[in-house]
C-alpha cells in the first residue's frame, strides 16, 4: 500500500525505538459500515503499573505550501477518529504525529497551539532523520 504521509516510516521505527510494539500498520476500524484507517496502533507494556497502554497514531506530513489547510484536515480527521475510537476502544489513545521540522516551524505558532491545547490533542514530535521521538506533548 502507498503511503500518503511521507514520514510514515520514521514515525513507525521511533515508536520502536521508544519501546512500542506496532500491532497494526494501518490500524482498521469499522463504526457501523463506515471502515476507517488510523495509520499506525501499538502497545507499550509498563512494568511499574503492570499495565498495556496503548495508542493510535495519526501521522502527518504537512508538507503543501497550505499548511493551514492541511491543519484544518487533520483537526477534522483527528475529531472524527477520535469519536470512533472513543465508541469502539475507549482504551486506546489516538496521537498526532508530525516532524520536529513541522513542530518547530509551524505546531508553535499560537494560531496553531491555542487549536491542539484548547481540543487537547496530543502530539507525538519525531525527528525523522534519526527516527526518534523527540516529545510526547499530552
Amino acid at each position: 500500500m502507498a503511503r500518503l504521509d511521507k514520514i510514515h516510516e520514521a514515525v513507525r521505527n521511533a515508536l520502536i525505538k521508544d519501546g512500542w510494539t506496532i500491532t497494526h500498520d494501518p490500524y482498521t476500524l469499522f463504526y457501523e459500515r463506515q471502515q476507517i484507517l488510523i495509520d499506525l496502533a501499538g502497545e507499550k507494556l509498563f512494568t511499574a503499573e503492570k499495565e498495556n497502554q496503548k495508542i493510535a497514531v495519526e501521522v502527518k506530513s504537512f508538507l503543501s505550501v497550505a499548511k493551514m489547510n492541511e491543519f484544518y484536515g487533520a483537526i477534522g480527521q483527528y475529531d472524527v477518529y477520535s469519536i470512533y475510537l472513543e465508541e469502539l476502544e475507549p482504551e486506546r489513545k489516538l496521537f498526532l504525529a508530525i516532524s520536529e521540522e513541522i513542530f518547530r516551524q509551524f505546531f508553535e505558532r499560537k494560531a496553531v497551539q491555542i487549536v491542539t491545547q484548547t481540543k487537547n490533542i496530543p502530539i507525538i514530535v519525531v525527528d525523522v532523520k534519526k527516527e526518534e521521538v523527540v516529545e510526547w506533548i499530552n
